[in-house]
């Protein structure tokens, strides 16, 4: 099985995406470098990783460009929702439900706690943490809420894998200590700090202030 490199991991997600907001219509390759920026070679060549992914009826080279997954590209048939969102999913591990939780249920925290892209199937939030007991017991919620102290009981009983963190910024890495020792595989890091943690835990930062000045400097 061939290895999909990082950076056309990400364009796969993208590209997803926009086969997703389609409304089941295929995609030429014409249509998805408009939308997405990227020459559509490099569209094509992020597809041919997938070559060697079970297909029904076959894999995708069998299959071949005409017909199948990976129509031709450029041509008006395009590349076809209802067939190559599974093979992406499949290739990327997201052909099964994954479990998360939000800790820090502050303004930010608990917007998250109703966020409608969870309804896309791939993921289940399944609980909410934060230290006030207060908010805990008056927030609500359509998943339960503990006190932080119960993370790990938490966690562990439901077999949650990724974490929202949400907390101020001096609380961070001490939280994320305790995700990891719970057994949280991933976090997406709201926070405003920079993690130490072990390498097999993924993180993800995502930093308003840092993507404000990334458009500021594309801007000019």
């Amino acid at each position: 099985m061939t290895a999909i490199p990082e950076p056309a991991k990400e364009r796969l997600l993208q590209l997803m995406r926009f086969l997703e907001q389609n409304n089941g219509a295929p995609l030429t390759s014409a249509e998805a470098e408009v939308l997405t920026g990227w020459p559509s070679c490099t569209i094509r060549k992020d597809i041919s990783y997938l070559a060697d992914k079970t297909l029904p009826g076959g894999t995708a080279e069998e299959a071949g460009e005409g017909e199948g997954v990976c129509r031709k590209a450029g041509s008006a048939a395009g590349y076809s929702p209802g067939q190559l969102i599974p093979v992406i999913k499949k290739a990327l591990g997201l052909d099964r439900r994954r479990r998360f939780c939000v800790v820090g249920l502050g303004r930010l925290g608990s917007a998250y706690l109703n966020f409608e892209a969870y309804e896309l199937g791939e993921f289940e939030l399944a609980a909410g943490f934060d230290t006030n007991v207060n908010r805990v017991e008056i927030l609500k919620s359509p998943v339960p809420l503990y006190p932080a102290y119960k993370m790990a009981e938490v966690i562990g009983r439901f077999s949650i894998e990724i974490a929202l963190l949400c907390v101020p910024g001096d609380a961070a890495q001490t939280v994320a200590e305790k995700l990891a020792a719970a057994g949280i595989r991933g976090i997406l890091n709201f926070a405003p700090a920079a993690l130490k943690l072990p390498p097999d835990l993924t993180v993800r930062n995502v930093y308003v202030a840092d993507e404000l000045r990334a458009l500021a400097v594309r801007m000019g």
